[in-house]
């Protein structure tokens, strides 16, 4: 019997890809790792924002500093690179015949900053009305602000995050992360993909509206509910989590760990491995409400116990009792971990140069069809000759002409 060959799940699909910086470049990247072909439209020269975002720089095949960012790198693995100036009337001829032939496109524009080119999506859908146009934007098509430009730092702020992040008194923090940005990406790709399927239906494409403001205020989860039920505004608790205790930071003799404790039978092992089982049973502590509580008791008596014995001692009696518990981990430290190393999370890919860029591999698993690494993130306007060939059949001079070369 032979086996059914089945290629990756968005295969045959292609995307206009006119993003930079990380959340419309996040968004396309998943979408070329999951096989569409992703076509990156570039200022000719600087291309990216990004490119700009350093040091630290990618290298070339002799260990030197190119001149794109490692930043660069984070999201446009898989994509052809084409440089267009979508200012001038060819540049932009260019791009709306292209997005005739494309599937999706993804810009991250401000507001109403396409129409002048014949670019947005009432432009495009008079051309293509199979197209979808995902809109990436700080604020969003509609609202007072949907004019400002968004970048993730002042979302993470405007949108609570910031009011969470810290110690309590203290001053508040960002993420360490673009989490923002990233969740923005994920948002518009499950967006994308939805509108995919709808299309199968219908036929038509549509306009996705994706907002950054939207998105963190989104992801707040619980505690938006912690607030919308209560109408307290919750406050900034640590490393301690506002519904569920011990779950936090705790110092042993030679470092710190993380004890995540998520229902009472947890505790109760906790407990034992404390030698101090009756604290299970104390009606104070038998229970997470009465733990929560009461936590200002009970967190100081836990983190006493801890002192006593090192980190990895502790590491390895709460593992083998069932209580989650794990290391705070550097970077170095991460890519040394065994579980890392087993999933295969590091990648080295290829450039043409003979040089090869660190990656990271995408979480997205799938059985049948797994995520291919098909190029490492190109330069500017790598592909734009074979591009317009392939997709818009032109001639060497007419793709000279069209250029300006």
């Amino acid at each position: 019997m032979t086996a059914t060959v089945r290629i990756a799940p968005l295969a045959g699909l292609r995307v206009l890809d006119l993003t930079r910086v990380l959340a419309g470049p996040w968004c396309t990247q998943n979408l070329a790792d999951l096989g569409a072909d992703v076509i990156k439209i570039e200022r000719p020269g600087a291309g990216d924002d990004t490119r700009g975002w350093g040091p630290p720089y990618l290298q070339d095949a002799h260990g030197a500093d190119t001149s794109d960012a490692a930043y660069f790198g984070a999201a446009n693995r898989n994509k052809e690179s084409v440089a267009l100036d979508i200012a001038t009337p060819q540049g932009a001829a260019l791009v709306r015949r292209l997005a005739v032939r494309s599937d999706i496109l993804v810009e991250n524009f401000k507001v109403g900053g396409l129409k002048k080119y014949g670019l947005d999506y009432e432009s495009l859908k008079a051309l293509n009305p199979a197209l979808i146009y995902c809109s990436i934007t700080g604020f969003g098509q509609t609202g007072p602000y949907a004019s400002r430009p968004g970048y993730d730092f002042m979302i993470q702020g405007l949108g609570g995050l910031m009011s969470l992040t810290g110690e309590p008194g203290g001053e508040p923090q960002k993420a360490g992360v673009a989490v923002a940005d990233v969740m923005t990406g994920m948002y518009a790709t499950v967006a994308v993909l939805a509108a995919v399927l709808e299309r199968q239906r219908s036929g038509l494409g549509q306009h996705l509206d994706i907002a950054l403001l939207d998105c963190q205020v989104a992801m707040m989860a619980n505690q938006n509910m912690n607030f919308l039920t209560t109408g307290q505004v919750p406050e900034r608790p640590g490393n301690a989590h506002q519904n569920l205790v011990p779950y936090q930071v705790f110092a042993a003799s030679d470092g710190h760990l993380i004890v995540a404790v998520g229902n009472d039978t947890q505790f109760a092992s906790l407990a034992r491995v404390l030698q101090h089982p009756e604290w299970a049973q104390d009606p104070r502590f038998a229970r997470n409400a009465g733990r929560v509580v009461h936590r200002e008791l009970l967190v100081p008596l836990l983190a006493q116990q801890m002192l006593t014995r090192t980190r990895d001692a502790w590491l390895s009696a709460l593992e083998a009792a069932g209580v989650p518990a794990g290391p705070i981990n550097t970077m170095a430290q991460v890519y040394q971990d065994p579980q890392v190393l087993a999933r295969g999370l590091r990648l080295d890919l290829p450039r043409p140069d003979g040089s090869l860029v660190p990656s990271v591999a995408s979480p997205l698993r799938l059985s049948e069809t797994p995520v291919q690494y098909r190029r490492a993130p190109p330069g500017v306007g790598e592909h734009t000759r074979q591009v317009l060939t392939r997709v818009l059949d032109m001639t060497p001079e007419q793709i000279d002409s069209a250029l300006g070369g």
